[in-house]
């Protein structure tokens, strides 16, 4: 059964600033900023979490169902994402916007300064998944990524009115939504997905502790940079996967959408959770080691070598017959 990825969909404007933005700053004067950075480069990717997510669940090949709103510039973009393993023809073509954008820069520390301009993705909230199961039948888990926050409401409504799995991920959403928002957004869901970050601000805004949530989601998985990933379920032992050592680090943008693929992946394949983790670090550092959020490729025998490298021959060999 298929896996629906409801979310942004965008194109990228990625800029690197040589120096740290720190340096920048005036003690002082942080309550009047004005502040200008002369880049080194400027690139245009596709992007979007749910766009990032379902490309790399089409190249693991699961053939997501992508669900979102785009503008009438998008037709290169889904030539792009057809190619590679992903069912378009659920996306809401809106008559009067462009497709969203996203535009950031980030330093010479990986930090990042980024504004996004929703555009056609202000009509997200119009898409109903019934239809979506109705053509491509009956969804094996839907997975509400940031989006118009109407959609991510509605889908989430949605699903539990449908009886469809759901995974929750408010991503950057979090930092404006209100508390009963928020829990409407991850009471019940199958899957949680944070970084660190969000996950002090979920606690706090949505005013329950982590065992409180974790009574009311099924797998907590939380993301944490090169300390790489916890995940936890109510009544369980922690689980903890080291993040696979980059190579040559470039662009941490999309490292978190990659790594969701990657572990959902896993599970819809009936890995456990401690494998299913490890494919998501192996996923989410091909991700980060190129520029673009969907510029990655996962090629067999390369993939397994490195995956074998950093949780072993074993973990390598379970998850070797599920690669294409």
């Amino acid at each position: 059964m298929p896996v629906a990825v409801t979310g942004s969909i965008a194109t990228d404007h990625l800029m690197t600033f040589p120096g740290k933005f720190t340096e920048q700053f005036v003690e002082g004067q942080m309550e009047k900023v004005s502040l200008s950075f002369l880049v080194d480069d400027l690139v245009q990717h596709r992007g979007g979490a749910g766009a990032n997510m379902a490309y790399g669940l089409g190249l693991l090949g699961l053939q997501p169902v992508l669900v979102g709103a785009v503008g009438s510039d998008f037709a290169e973009y889904d030539a792009w994402l057809t190619r590679h393993g992903v069912d378009t023809a659920s996306v809401h073509w809106s008559e009067l916007k462009h497709t969203a954008r996203f535009v950031c820069t980030t330093d010479a520390v990986n930090n990042q300064i980024a504004s996004f301009y929703s555009g056609a993705m202000s009509e997200a909230g119009e898409i109903e998944l019934g239809p979506v199961a109705e053509r491509v039948g009956p969804l094996d888990l839907v997975v509400i990524g940031p989006n118009d926050p109407r959609a991510m409401v509605r889908h989430t409504e949605e699903c539990r009115a449908r009886g469809f799995r759901f995974a929750a991920d408010p991503s950057q959403q979090l930092a404006w939504a209100d508390g009963e928002m928020i829990r409407g957004l991850v009471d019940g869901a199958e899957l949680l997905f944070t970084n660190e970050y969000e996950a002090a601000l979920l606690q706090q805004k949505s005013g329950w502790t982590a065992d409180e949530v974790l009574d009311r989601v099924g797998i907590w998985v939380t993301t944490r940079a090169a300390d790489g990933v916890l995940v936890r379920q109510a009544g369980q032992e922690p689980i903890t996967v080291i993040a696979v050592p980059e190579a040559k680090p470039v662009e941490p943008t999309g490292g978190g959408d990659a790594l969701r693929a990657g572990f959902i992946a896993g599970r819809m394949w009936g890995l456990g959770l401690e494998r299913a983790t490890q494919l998501g670090s192996a996923v989410a550092t091909a991700a980060v080691e190129v520029i673009g959020t969907q510029e990655y490729d996962l090629p067999r025998e390369s993939f397994l070598a490195r995956f074998a490298e950093a949780f072993g021959a074993d973990a390598a060999d379970e998850v070797a017959p599920h690669l294409g």
